[in-house]
């Protein structure tokens, strides 16, 4: 039986050439970027941009990794395009802040249109059945996903797998959430959406990733390793054995398996370059258990149910209000308000909000958690 490689490289700074070294050496050693692209095929690199955040902060993919995976496919005669959409802001905005413009135009590489696009049929989807994906990776010959190492309050974590998402574009994501709010079968989504789109390379920045509040509103931490694989679910299981969390209770990497989109299973995947022991974290900030979809608790009085469900909560000491996740909460009506005016924190109506965790994603200053897991 043949197995998955994937590579894991130390890499414990973001200086350009070394960078570039470990990204180089990574895809070598899984068999080179001659086995991934061919000259003059157009590559669109799918970056992390959840929203623009300066590189240190560790919540985009940091602009290095972008950087290397020019070089390496510019050195293959390969015409390379970049981006993303954002959960927040326009795509060339918030890209900028993030520090992928300025990469990009010193290379001569084009922005992809991630603010249009078409209504794709899936019909092997096991949730879903079709995706409003954007003209950038529509025309385009290939995608190369370069993901970032993160937790996240509704899958566990973000990496590989959940990266596909900003091929979503603008409001289209928002609506996933009202319509699939089960965090089981939202992660089923993801996964048919990977799959749909197929992307031959899965390179996650692991040299500073964040623990905590994930995605934006946790800390950052050294991992000093990039993890590098054509097989999305072997990427994400092995940021999970690195963390000490169980990938079988992560839907994404679960339902990935399932879906044939990748492996997990330790006997499937051949580890090359550093041993992953090299690279464990047992007090990784993550929650170690299962997802729980809540199901049993609908059949409980609301009030009751509103003080057990896990949900969001505003920090009234950090809270700026701001009001972006008023903006971003996609329920009809909003799920959360300024009460009188905005000398007070947002306030929740929890009987109307679904738990997609929207608010707490995007908030900038990080004041929103999720209680009661």
């Amino acid at each position: 039986m043949n197995k998955v490689k994937v590579a894991i490289v130390r890499c414990e700074r973001y200086d350009k050439e070394l960078v570039y070294q470990a990204v180089k050496r990574g895809i070598e050693l899984i068999g080179g970027i001659k086995s991934i692209v061919k000259e003059n095929e157009r590559i669109l690199l799918k970056v992390n941009c959840l929203v623009g955040k300066k590189p240190e902060e560790a919540v985009t993919t940091h602009p290095s990794i972008l950087n290397a995976m020019i070089n390496i496919l510019q050195e293959n005669k390969v015409i390379v395009s970049y981006g993303d959409s954002p959960g927040f802001g326009k795509p060339e905005t918030e890209l900028k802040l993030s520090g992928f413009t300025d990469v990009a135009e010193r290379h001569g590489v084009k922005l992809g249109d991630f603010e249009k696009g078409w209504a794709i049929d899936a019909p092997n989807g096991i949730e879903c059945k079709k995706f409003h994906i954007a003209n950038a990776c529509l025309e385009t010959d290939g995608i190369i996903s370069l993901s970032k190492m993160k937790t996240h309050q509704l899958t566990r974590i973000t990496g590989a797998v959940k990266n596909q998402f900003g091929c979503v574009y603008g409001l289209h994501k928002t609506s996933f959430h009202m319509k699939i709010p089960n965090p089981t079968n939202f992660s089923k989504m993801l996964v048919d959406l990977s799959a749909l789109l197929r992307p031959r390379l899965y390179i996650m920045d692991g040299v500073v990733a964040m623990q905590g509040n994930g995605p934006s509103g946790g800390t950052p931490v050294h991992m000093n390793c990039i993890i590098i694989s054509t097989d999305p679910i072997a990427v994400d299981s092995t940021f999970c054995r690195m963390i000490n969390l169980d990938p079988a209770q992560v839907p994404t990497i679960k339902y990935g398996k399932t879906a044939k989109l990748g492996t997990y299973d330790l006997e499937e995947i051949e580890y090359v370059g550093e041993p992953l022991a090299d690279f464990m974290n047992i007090e990784f900030d993550v929650l170690r258990k299962p997802v729980s979809n809540n199901l049993w608790k609908s059949f409980l009085p609301r009030p009751i149910r509103n003080a057990i469900y896990s949900k969001p909560v505003i920090d009234p000491a950090i809270c700026v209000r701001c009001g972006v996740c008023i903006s971003v909460c996609p329920v009809e009506g909003k799920a959360l308000n300024f009460k009188y005016s905005k000398k007070d924190p947002p306030v929740y109506n929890y009987n109307k909000c679904i738990r997609c965790y929207c608010c707490q994603e995007m908030c900038p200053h990080k004041a929103i958690s999720v209680k009661g897991h």
